[in-house]
């Protein structure tokens, strides 16, 4: 008898069981909210050992492009590589971007050490792909392509378009392609160039602290609320203080509302039609529940409304030593936000972890994928010092978002956290901060 724990779930994709394998409660109940595709297979041909990364294909396709991705699939095991399929499973009409994106994402994090992606034309798809940070995605159509793509651009994505190939030609690009390898040399300079400039536009797209610093000075007030969660998690809150929090938020111009699961369709209600977005929380204050619980609450909550979820990292786990658990629960909880177009934070409470501790869970929570990395619940035994985020901005580097929360109650508490690399930041006393920088003479 073959049983199925919440551990074989995989983050995307199908997964293949025994004929009578049985799942566990928790385990169904997260393939349902990743949208697993369950395939049954004969006992004898069942390896319950999954592929490693460096012999797994990632493989989507829209509805234009599910008869050829079928149709490729036994060609990729015949090269010796397990195809890890995304979707879609049938020909009802999906979307080219949400199917390269999860492509490329598993390439990105190093879950699949190469990927493919079908639609129409493979034009689409190629664009969505190569706005992953590491993916060179090459739109192939003969032999002569792909080998190029691979020897000179060390391609890492190869785009199709069903309708432009016969499964004949798609076959001969996709053989070229994976036995074709990267010829370095002089074209390695030319590949470095360009993770060059992927990194010189995202340091240039990130916000430099600087810049946010000099503006509290100015009698605008809305580039500081621009940086700001307007947080309400009390649990004694009530309905007229989520009213007043969403009215000011929309005066001000929050980044967001940040609030308790159960207001989440208030809020989004309230808000609707403005630029502020609901955000809540998963795990929270704890980051004791289990990863089905929490993906459970984060979905419903993304049902509701919300727009950004601040998810509490298993703290306990950390602290024993299984850095494993703590990136797979990162890791699901971000899948079902990026599937929704939402975004995640890690909160990481820092005050129960130690400097070493903190530097590893931010490594893990952007291996993971997540957003940003938080300081603290605001429930724990302290909150955000300058230290942290220092440590954390230096940790993550400059593409990746780091919140400041726990104790911000005034508008030097705010400079201090983005003069130190904070680009957003949590605070119920978000109204005084603002205020105080409204209140200042002009510069």
């Amino acid at each position: 008898m073959h049983w199925v724990t919440s551990q074989d779930v995989p983050r995307a994709g199908d997964l293949r069981v025994p004929v009578g394998a049985i799942f566990t409660p928790s385990a169904r109940e997260l393939a349902d909210a990743r949208a697993i595709r369950v395939i049954e297979v004969p006992a004898g041909q069942f390896s319950a050992e999954a592929a490693p990364p460096d012999c797994t294909v990632a493989l989507g396709a829209d509805h234009g492009g599910f008869r050829l991705k079928e149709t490729l699939k036994p060609l990729i095991a015949s090269l010796g590589l397990e195809a890890r399929d995304v979707g879609v499973h049938d020909e009802q009409p999906a979307d080219y971007p949400d199917i390269a994106f999860k492509v490329a994402q598993l390439v990105a994090c190093g879950a699949a050490c190469r990927g493919v992606i079908i639609d129409g034309a493979g034009i689409g798809s190629s664009i969505v792909a190569n706005k992953v940070a590491g993916i060179r995605a090459a739109l192939c159509y003969d032999r002569a392509s792909a080998r190029n793509s691979r020897e000179h651009n060390n391609s890492n994505v190869l785009t199709l378009g069903a309708r432009l190939l016969t499964v004949t030609q798609a076959e001969d690009v996709l053989r070229t392609w994976i036995e074709t390898d990267f010829a370095g040399g002089r074209h390695a300079a030319r590949v470095d160039k360009i993770a060059q400039i992927e990194r010189q536009f995202a340091r240039a797209s990130a916000v430099p602290p600087q810049a946010v610093t000099a503006v509290p000075k100015t009698r605008a007030a809305g580039p500081i609320a621009s940086l700001i969660d307007h947080t309400m998690l009390r649990p004694e809150a009530t309905r007229a203080d989520i009213l007043k929090l969403c009215a000011e938020a929309r005066q001000y111009g929050f980044a967001t509302v940040c609030l308790n699961p159960y207001w989440v369709p208030l809020a989004a209600s309230e808000l609707a039609g403005s630029p502020v977005k609901v955000c809540t929380v998963a795990g929270f204050p704890l980051g004791a529940t289990s990863t089905e619980a929490k993906v459970a609450e984060a979905s419903a909550a993304l049902r509701a409304g919300a727009r950004e979820i601040d998810m509490v990292m298993n703290v306990g786990a950390m602290r024993s030593g299984d850095p494993d658990t703590v990136k797979l629960d990162i890791q699901a909880i971000t899948r079902v936000c990026h599937d929704a177009g939402a975004i995640v934070k890690v909160i990481l409470e820092t005050a129960l972890l130690d400097d070493a501790q903190k530097k590893a869970v931010c490594g893990l929570a952007q291996a993971a994928g997540a957003d940003f990395v938080k300081t603290s619940t605001g429930f724990g035994p302290a909150g955000a010092t300058v230290q942290d985020i220092v440590l954390m901005r230096h940790a993550v580097g400059p593409r990746m978002g780091v919140k400041a929360a726990g104790g911000i109650r005034t508008l030097d508490d705010f400079r201090a956290m983005v003069a130190a690399g904070a680009n957003r930041v949590g605070a119920s006393a978000s109204v005084k901060i603002v205020e105080a920088a409204l209140a200042e003479p002009r510069a």
